[in-house]
C-alpha cells in the first residue's frame, strides 16, 4: 500500500464531488440530480460547472429516483444524491422498479451513511444500506475508504454501465490511500500482508483495522488486512486465498452485520471455504447521538477497541 507522507483528514464526500466534476468533464452524458442537499453531498461542484446538466428535485427522494431512471432510459448517465437515510432509505422501491429492474445506469450516492453521521442520531444513521442495496439484482455497491478512493470510485462507476450505489461518510476521516494506488471495481486490495489472521474491512472501518493490525503486531500477531471498496461484485478469490492462509477471519463495519460486509464474507466462506469468522459491527440495534468519535467508541469500533476481540478470537482458535 502506498500512503501519503502525512495522514490528513478530509470528508470522503469531498472526493465524490471532485470525482463527479471530473466525470462530467469527460462525458457529457452525465447529469446530476439532488434532493435539496447539493452542498452537503458535494454535488455543488458539478452543478456550478454544468448548470444545464443539474436538476434540483427538492425533498422528493422517490421522484429523484424515477426521474433519473427516465433520463437513463434516453441515454443519460444520472447521479442522484441525498443522505443515505433518505436515498436509498426512502426510495428503495423506486430504485428497484425503475432503475434496477430495467437495468438502467442510475448511480445512487448515499451520503452521511453509517455511524459517522454522529450527532444527527439514530434516525439519520443509515446502518442498513449495504444489505438493502447488495440484494438488488444488477446493483454495484461501493464503499470507498477515504476521499482519494472516493474520487476514483466515482469515476469508475460513471464509466460502468450498471446501476451503482456509492456509500459516503459525513465527517472528516483519515486519508491513507494515494492517487497512484490502483482502483478497480470488484477487486479487493491487500493493504497489509499477514499470516496469522485475516481482517476484512470496507469504507472508513478499514483505517481502524489497519490501526488494530499495527497494535496486534506489537503483541506478536501478524494480521493481514483486506480492503473491500467494492462489496458487490465481491472479490471472492481474494477472501478465499487469505482465509486459506490464516484460518481465521474477522470483519468490521460501521453498519449492521446482518447482511452487511460480515454477511457477505460468511456467505462466501460458507460456500467456498468454511472458516471461523468473527463479525464486528452493529448487532441488531439502532445508533446513538454523539460526535462521530463518541458513537464509534460506544460501539467498540475504534482501532484500539478492536484489538481485544480480535485477540480473543486468535487465542481461542
Amino acid at each position: 500500500m502506498t500512503t501519503a507522507p502525512e495522514v490528513r483528514n478530509e470528508p470522503i464526500r469531498m472526493g465524490f464531488g471532485r470525482g463527479l466534476l471530473a466525470a462530467g468533464q469527460a462525458d457529457e452524458r452525465i447529469v446530476a440530480l439532488c434532493a435539496d442537499l447539493v452542498e452537503s453531498t458535494q454535488m455543488h461542484l458539478f452543478a456550478t460547472a454544468f448548470p444545464e446538466r443539474y436538476f434540483e428535485v427538492g425533498v422528493a427522494e422517490q421522484n429523484l429516483a424515477t426521474v433519473a431512471a427516465g433520463m437513463a432510459a434516453v441515454g443519460k448517465v444520472p447521479f442522484i444524491s441525498s443522505y443515505a437515510a433518505f436515498s436509498p432509505g426512502r426510495n428503495w422501491e423506486q430504485i428497484k422498479t425503475t432503475a434496477c429492474l430495467n437495468d438502467q445506469p442510475v448511480k445512487v450516492v448515499g451520503s452521511h451513511a453509517g455511524l459517522n453521521v454522529g450527532p444527527d442520531g439514530a434516525t439519520h444513521q443509515m446502518l442498513e444500506d449495504i444489505p438493502l442495496m447488495r440484494v438488488m439484482p444488477y446493483m454495484v455497491v461501493v464503499a470507498p475508504a477515504d476521499s482519494v478512493e472516493a474520487e476514483k470510485a466515482t469515476r469508475a462507476i460513471a464509466a460502468d454501465p450498471r446501476p451503482a450505489y456509492l456509500r459516503l461518510a459525513r465527517d472528516a476521516t483519515p486519508v491513507f490511500t494515494a492517487p497512484e494506488d490502483p482502483f478497480e471495481l470488484g477487486v479487493a486490495r491487500v493493504l497489509r500482508p499477514g499470516s496469522d489472521i485475516t481482517l476484512v474491512g470496507t469504507g472508513t472501518m478499514t483505517w481502524h483495522l489497519l490501526d488494530a493490525a499495527n497494535r496486534l503486531a506489537e503483541q506478536g500477531v501478524d494480521a493481514e488486512v483486506l480492503h473491500y471498496a467494492t462489496i458487490k461484485p465481491f472479490d471472492e478469490d481474494a477472501l478465499v486465498a487469505s482465509a486459506a492462509k490464516t484460518g481465521l477471519v474477522v470483519t468490521a463495519e460501521e453498519g449492521q452485520i446482518a447482511g452487511g460486509l460480515g454477511g457477505v464474507v460468511a456467505e462466501v466462506l460458507g460456500e467456498k471455504r468454511p472458516t471461523r469468522i468473527v463479525r464486528l459491527g452493529v448487532r441488531d440495534r439502532y445508533g446513538e447521538s454523539g460526535s462521530p468519535a463518541e458513537v464509534l467508541a460506544h460501539f467498540g469500533l475504534t482501532g484500539p477497541q478492536l484489538v481485544e476481540p480480535i485477540l480473543d478470537a486468535h487465542r481461542s482458535r
